[in-house]
């Protein structure tokens, strides 16, 4: 048998975060119904600091998620700590045709920062960290 799965990220800030790399990916933000959080909270299921708002509308503090129709669901999920330690997973950007260098030098002027570059082979990458210090690596 085959399973889904989504690729959760742990984050000081989802929401931020979620629209930093919808918008690095060409996805967008999955939407909340401010709706459905203000019934769950009047009806006792939920806690207001369970809630926050973020660009303005009512949103589920635990996080946000980032989505594309045919890819896995990207969840940032809020966690008290700073992150401390290298990733031992982390996300390949693919860019295909684009200029490498010009993708890598727009996603640092948009605060990723710039780690190194690598070759092997015929293979060239680099790797950056998004603005909450997770790795990840463009390539094309």
């Amino acid at each position: 048998m085959a399973y889904e799965f989504q690729v959760t990220q742990d984050s000081t800030d989802p929401h931020n975060l979620a629209d930093w790399w919808a918008e690095t990916l060409g996805w967008e933000v999955e939407p909340q119904d401010e709706a459905f959080i203000r019934r769950m909270v009047s009806e006792g299921h939920a806690r207001e600091d369970e809630t926050t708002t973020h660009n303005g509308r009512l949103v589920w503090r635990a996080g946000a998620a980032i989505r594309h129709p045919d890819r896995p669901r990207v969840l940032f999920q809020w966690v008290p700590e700073e992150k401390t330690t290298k990733n031992r997973m982390h996300l390949d950007v693919r860019v295909g045709d684009e200029d490498l260098d010009a993708v890598v030098q727009k996603l640092v002027d948009r605060g990723a920062t710039f780690v190194h570059h690598r070759s092997q082979g015929p293979y060239t990458w680099s790797t950056l960290t998004d603005p909450q210090g997770n790795e990840f690596c463009v390539s094309r």
